[in-house]
């Protein structure tokens, strides 16, 4: 077979029109199709963005860490602060807040 003949052949097998389609031999697969309850968002949580000082985010991992330490291998800081706002009596909160 010629240089040019396997030349010819590949660009056959590279550009062949399949039920796939132009280039599926190399082309990835498709993804599954999107179902609705993919699509749905959660109801029973929210991401949110709030700023913190460094050091209490330092205060913060180091109380997860030390968690983590004891045993508690799913502490995080979601955890931590949604457990800590549980204690939390709005009475003794400072005016200076």
């Amino acid at each position: 077979m010629s240089e040019r003949d396997m030349r010819e052949a590949t660009a056959r097998v590279l550009h062949a029109n399949d039920d796939r389609g132009s280039g599926a031999f190399y082309a990835p697969p498709s993804p599954p199709a999107v179902t609705e309850k993919r699509d749905a968002k959660p109801v029973h949580y929210k991401v949110i963005c709030i700023s913190m000082y460094t050091d209490d985010l330092k205060r913060l991992d180091d109380m997860v860490e030390s968690l983590k330490a004891r045993g508690l291998t799913k502490a995080n800081r979601s955890a931590l602060i949604r457990y800590a706002l549980s204690g939390v009596d709005l009475e003794q909160v400072p005016k200076g807040l």
